[in-house]
């Protein structure tokens, strides 16, 4: 008997080794992102779900720092020949990666090629016209797109007496009056301001940032953002800062702590803060639509959005495409969509996620957590508030950003600042235009 098993022991160990070397590892697919802290949990689970979901295909995200750093770190690998399959890039950069050549590939056409169902339709017209070529080609996949909103200080209202939510600037100025003489330091702060106030003001008012349907039209546009109704609104700015009415906090969300610590009762700034506001905030908050100026517009006309799309880069074997095809297919399922959305604040990028997320009742229990799909959804997008496209936008926001700064420091008159930044802004189009002709 011992023999025997001698025997067999060698004979059925070698039958499996031959059977575990036929079973193939799953192909990796990697996924650089931008979502620290919480979203990148999030992110981890929708990789993870779609993972456990199938055998074949294994998504490995990886955070890279900020958009910037993020879009920056993949341009530097590709030229490596060291990218990863799937890049996230904010709106803004949109046009440096179609000038990128020979290093995307449209995920629409990566979703034709792996055979998986797709249909444009789907996809709230919004979020989806931002990223198509002139021709109707969808470029990258909508994920977390957000558009700014008003965040208020519900308490904040009831102890100042504020009963109706600001929907003009002039109705602003009188509740941020309100606020102060209640006891709080400021009326209103707001960040990611080139997006909120120049970007977003603009299109809300349905006036053009620059020429060429701001730079879908053509690379050879040119800024109009030193504008009359701009200049009126960032020169009112400039003198709130003054009486505590607007109260400067930082760019991107380094204003949030003044809002959530209750030192200003409003706060304008991304839908895509609800998941921190709902976890930090020791008050009744609520969302409502930016305030616009009358004498400039007799109603709005839609904001557009930011946030980031996922772009599928070139350089891989032909077969890893159909896996990530089959993850774009699941990160654009309802299910996953509807719970991105509900726990993030950035909006369903699909019709069947923002009407299942209606069905689960998110809306009635949550009031105000569909603002941005109305805002944005407001009217049929006009080419002066489709969103932009400039080349070098992502240096050009920083050039805004610093002479907006100058203006809230005193450093600068609002038509100082304004002028200067279409200045320096025009050049670096110049510089795009010049290398991508």
């Amino acid at each position: 008997m011992s023999i025997m098993k001698r025997i067999v022991a060698p004979a059925t160990l070698a039958a499996l080794i031959g059977s575990t070397s036929i079973v193939s590892a799953a192909t990796e697919i990697n996924w650089w992102h931008a979502m620290g802290g919480t979203n990148g949990e999030r992110v981890n689970k929708i990789a993870d779900d779609f993972n456990k979901s199938q055998s074949e295909y294994k998504v490995v995200p990886t955070f890279k720092g900020n958009y910037t750093e993020t879009m920056t770190s993949a341009i530097a690998a590709f030229r490596a020949k060291k990218q990863p399959h799937i890049v996230q890039v904010f709106e803004v950069g949109t046009a440096t990666m179609m000038a990128a050549k020979g290093a995307v590939y449209p995920v629409e056409q990566v979703m034709i090629d792996a055979g998986e169902k797709f249909d444009k339709n789907d996809f709230l017209p919004a979020v989806i016209s931002y990223y198509q070529t002139s021709e109707g080609e969808l470029l990258s996949m909508p994920f977390n797109s957000s558009t700014p909103v008003l965040w208020y200080n519900k308490d904040a209202f009831k102890k100042a007496g504020i009963s109706k939510v600001p929907a003009t600037w002039g109705e602003m100025k009188s509740a941020s009056d309100k606020l102060l003489g209640a006891g709080y330091k400021c009326g209103f702060s707001f960040g990611w301001q080139s997006w909120v106030m120049a970007e977003n003001f603009s299109a809300w008012h349905n006036i053009p940032m620059g020429t060429k349907e701001n730079g879908f039209a053509g690379i050879d546009t040119k800024f109009s953002f030193n504008n009359d109704a701009v200049k009126k609104h960032w020169n009112n700015l400039a003198k709130w800062t003054k009486d505590g009415t607007f109260a400067y906090g930082g760019r991107r969300g380094d204003s949030l702590p003044m809002f959530i610590n209750q030192e200003c009762g409003m706060w304008m700034n991304s839908s895509a803060y609800y998941g921190s506001i709902k976890k930090q905030a020791k008050f009744e908050f609520g969302q409502s639509m930016l305030p616009f100026y009358k004498d400039v517009i007799d109603s709005p006309q839609n904001s557009i959005i930011g946030g980031a799309t996922l772009w599928v880069l070139k350089g891989q074997k032909s077969d890893d495409y159909k896996g990530v095809a089959k993850f774009m297919t699941h990160l654009s399922s309802p299910e996953v969509q509807a719970w991105w959305h509900q726990g993030t604040g950035y909006v369903p990028i699909t019709k069947a996620a923002y009407a299942l997320s209606k069905t689960q009742g998110f809306y009635d229990t949550n009031p105000g957590t569909d603002t941005a799909i109305k805002q944005l959804s407001l009217n049929i997008p006009t080419p002066s508030s489709r969103g932009i496209r400039f080349g070098n936008f992502v240096q050009i926001r920083d050039i805004i950003n610093e002479e907006m700064e100058a203006i809230w420091s005193g450093e600068k008159s609002a038509d100082e600042g304004l002028e200067t930044a279409v200045k320096r802004g025009d050049a670096l189009l110049r510089k795009f235009e010049k290398a991508n002709k």
